[in-house]
Parts: structure tokens; sequence; C-alpha cells
């Protein structure tokens, strides 16, 4: 970390101190919730701050997800498909009502789905030639080619449906207008949403009357606000805080596992990275025991494979975990000609073994996590630059091909079914803006394609074998599966952490005195 980032931190810090000392915040009311995240509200549109618009329970989806990963019914309160899964049918409920008071239909349905299609999505949108309402309340899909996990895609935050209001004549998302237990109130980008109970929602009435979401950038200052009582709900601590709040009589941690993963992107074409024994060789320096209880304090938490324990048939129980041997790290590291200088520095051909980092703050162990594997990565003899950046950071760096490496937390489950996340980021040698960069791997590549139509058994076993060949091949290098850190206030009852990520569950919550 650099001086003025750790000075710019201390600053911060102070300020925060000061401002809770001296009551700049006001104490949530009996009828409003406070939560706070790492994350920014930038903007109406669903393709750029839809995952936050859906944790508030504004906006809503054709399909929902429970614990467990499993489909259930959303808006759409069921579906079929023709024998190659080609051709999908979606039948809607008949009650709902948008935040306006128009009624949802297939047609509303329709010209929502086409303008998200028409903009970035975390799955391939050429898949979908075309979408229809058939009646008033069925919304057929044709697709190019069979695609068996193709209703999963409609959970996805930017598959959310709006109200024909909601849009320009160019479709630019204007006013949020969606099927919700909460309507939107105000928006103030990049810090703030408020919302309000929906009380003509077609399911159970939410508890809260009001909720407000403010952005909280650094885990010091959302840690003092629930700990002060200015927030009631905050998300994403780092490791200090933790050990902070579990002392506070008036808060309680939440400790949740999630289909994520703290991995390793690498861009595969560097001279540095394309070989795998050097892969290889960076995985076998990492402490990842430590990592997990000397600095997370997570036990258990090392990751020998890209998908964790939680993802079912997706993780293989039989893979070793991975130990450090800096012994045979080094081996392979001279088997390609690199030799440490009198400092310990690798040396090959007049050149250092050195590397750049990119990571961002919002994920607040990711700094931590990087800066134990610089200290790692020395013992080697190579040298690691730290840099933090905005997330943002690292797809632009895949796009103009000048990221290096980049430490990130990858959640598989932005789309319930992994296989539909590794089309988007493992399916060619470009690879996805999170996921594989430069990696060209043919065979897999087969096995992917092969892998949509399987069924039953078959799809089993082709899971099984995607998943060991990343494993062997470190297109990634995964480090840690992720643990959601969240502190919840006294008077909050009934919270519980969405495994998907998916909503805040705000509706289910009360609030007490």
């Amino acid at each position: 970390m650099t001086k003025s980032l750790i000075k710019a931190t201390l600053i911060s810090t102070f300020f925060i101190l000061l401002c809770v000392s001296n009551g700049c915040t006001q104490p949530p009311r009996d009828d409003r919730l406070i939560i706070s995240g790492p994350f920014e509200t930038i903007s109406l549109d669903l393709a750029r701050a839809g995952f936050i618009f859906s944790r508030l329970q504004i906006v809503e989806t054709l399909v929902e997800v429970n614990n467990e990963g499993e489909l259930k019914p959303g808006l759409a309160t069921s579906w079929d498909s023709n024998q190659d899964a080609t051709i999908w049918r979606f039948y809607l409920r008949p009650d709902v009502t948008f935040h306006n008071g128009t009624t949802m239909d297939a047609a509303a349905v329709v010209k929502s789905l086409q303008i998200a299609l028409s903009k970035p999505t975390p799955f391939n949108r050429q898949l979908i030639t075309n979408v229809s309402a058939i009646d008033a309340h069925t919304v057929e899909f044709r697709l190019q080619s069979t695609y068996r996990p193709f209703a999963a895609v409609l959970t996805n935050y930017t598959t959310a449906i709006l109200a024909p209001a909601s849009f320009d004549d160019k479709g630019k998302v204007i006013k949020l207008l969606a099927t919700g237990p909460y309507l939107m109130t105000e928006f103030d980008p990049p810090h703030m949403v408020r919302v309000s109970r929906f009380n003509q929602y077609y399911g159970a009435k939410a508890h809260i009357l009001h909720v407000d979401y403010i952005t909280g950038h650094r885990p010091e200052s959302r840690a003092l606000m629930v700990q002060g009582g200015s927030a009631d709900i905050v998300y994403n601590l780092d490791p200090a805080s933790v050990k902070l709040l579990k002392n506070s009589a008036e808060v309680s941690v939440n400790s949740t596992a999630i289909p994520r993963t703290i991995l390793i992107k690498l861009n595969v074409a560097d001279p540095l990275l394309h070989s795998l024994e050097l892969r290889q060789a960076l995985s076998l320096a990492i402490d990842r025991k430590g990592i997990a209880d000397g600095i997370m304090h997570l036990p258990g938490a090392e990751a020998n494979q890209i998908f964790g324990p939680s993802m079912g048939i997706w993780h293989v129980s039989s893979l070793p975990v991975p130990a450090q041997d800096l012994n045979k790290a080094r081996a392979l590291l001279a088997a390609d000609g690199w030799q440490p200088d009198s400092n310990g520095v690798l040396q090959k051909q007049g050149k250092s073994f050195t590397l750049s980092m990119v990571t961002y703050a919002n994920r607040p162990e990711l700094v931590v996590i990087a800066t134990a594997l610089q200290a790692q990565w020395a013992k080697l003899g190579i040298t690691l630059d730290v840099q933090m950046e905005n997330a943002s950071a690292i797809p632009l760096g895949h796009t103009d091909g000048s990221l290096q490496t980049a430490l990130m937390a990858r959640n598989f489950a932005n789309i319930p079914d992994p296989l539909t996340v590794l089309l988007a980021d493992f399916n060619t040698p470009q690879g996805g803006d999170w996921g594989a960069m430069n990696w060209n791997d043919p065979a897999f590549f087969r096995l992917l394609q092969q892998t949509t139509q399987a069924t039953g058994a078959d799809y089993e076993s082709d899971v099984q074998q995607l998943s060991t060949h990343l494993a062997q091949t470190l297109p990634m290098i995964p480090v840690l599966y992720y643990v959601q850190q969240s502190a919840v206030a006294k008077r909050v009852k009934g919270f519980s952490f969405d495994p998907y990520e998916r909503s805040f569950r705000i509706a289910n919550m009360e609030l007490h005195q």
C-alpha cells in the first residue's frame, strides 16, 4: 500500500471518529432502517447499478433463487421449453402492479427485456434471437441453440422488469418504476438511495416503512456507523472491524459463506504468466492457511479450486487442499531459467521477476490479502507492485490488454448456474472481463460447449471435468473461499444474509426498540 494511501486512510478515519463523537449523523427512526455498504449508486440503468436496486427489493426478475441456488417462481409463476431447449415460455403472475399503478403484462415485460438485451449483460445476449408476447400473460424466448440452463439467466438483475413509463423514447431509464415490495422515493447518486414500502405489492407486505441505503466507502466508517447507532446494518467488513464489533453489546456480527471466491486473475499472454509451471510456482508460494487463519480469522477458507463447497457438483471434493511449498516453487522457477541474485531477487536474462497487481477497496479484505501475497511472493524473489483502484479498472485492463494480475472476489452466482458464468468468462481465448484472460485451451472450450446440451449423469460428469481442468491448468489462481461479514444492530429482527447476494431481505425484517 502506498504512503499516500495510508495517509488518506488515517485522515479519513480521523474525521469519521470526529463526526461520530460530535453527532454528525442522526440515529435511525423507529420507522426507518439505515443500511450502509461500499457500493455506489451510480445510475438508474440496471446494466450499471441494478444489483443495488435488486438488493433493496425495488426491482424483481421473472425467476428467483432460494438459499440452495435452486430456481423458484418470481414474476413468472412457471416456465417450460421445447424438447431441444431452444424455445422457452414463461407464464406471468396475473396480479402484479408496477410502482406507478399500471398493470404488468406480457407486452410490458417484452419491452423491458428488449431494452435490457440492448445493453451489457453477464451472459451472451446473442443467445436470444427473439422475445415476444404470446398472450397477456405469456412471454416466449427463441434461442439460437440449445441452452438448458436458460431459466437461470433470467434471475440476473440486468433482466429485472421495469414499467414502460420507466424509459424515454431512446430506452434510457428516467424513473425506476418496478414491481418490488419497496419503491424508490429519493435517488442521490453516488451516495444514497431512499425507498418506502409499496402498499400495492402483490405479495406479503413489508414491515418496515422506510429504508435508506448510504454508501460508506471505508470499512472503518461503516463499523463506526453501526457501533455508534447511526446505521442498523453494514456490509463488507474487514477483519479488524469484525474483531471490534464482536465485542459490542449492541451489535451482532453475521458471517455467511457465499458462492464467491477470492482469485488472482492472470494475463496468460504475459511472458511471466504464460507457462503453466510459472503459474504453479506462484500458486505454491501462497500460504493460504496462514491467510485464512492468521489474517482473515476464517479457518478452512483455503481455496484449491474456483468453485467452493457451497457450489454443489461444481466443487470437486477429491482435489487436495494446496499447501505452501517454497522449495517446489523455486525448482519450477529455476527450471524456467530464473535464479536469485545476491539480494535474492529473481533474474533471467538481465530482467527481474516483477508483477503488478490491481485490486479494489469495496471488498476490504482484498487489500489485506494482496499485502500478504506481496510478502509471500517476495520469499521467492518476486516483486509484486499492488495498486488499489476502482473495481472498474479490472475489466478496463482486460479490454485494453494492460492488466497483468488482479486480486478480486468473483461472484459465481450472479446467475445461479455456474455454467452460464463459465460460458461468459472461459469460452474463448479472450475470456471475460472477470474471468480468464488470453487463455487458449481448445479442449476445455469443446467440453464447455458439450456441457450446455448434457443432462443427468453426463452433465455432472462434464461439470466435474471442467472444474478439475481449471484447478489443474490455473488460468486463474484461487486463494480463499469468501465469507461475507456483516454487522446488525440489536433492534433489527429477522435479519438473514442472502448467499446469492440478490436481496438485502429487508421486507422480512422488523424494527424493535
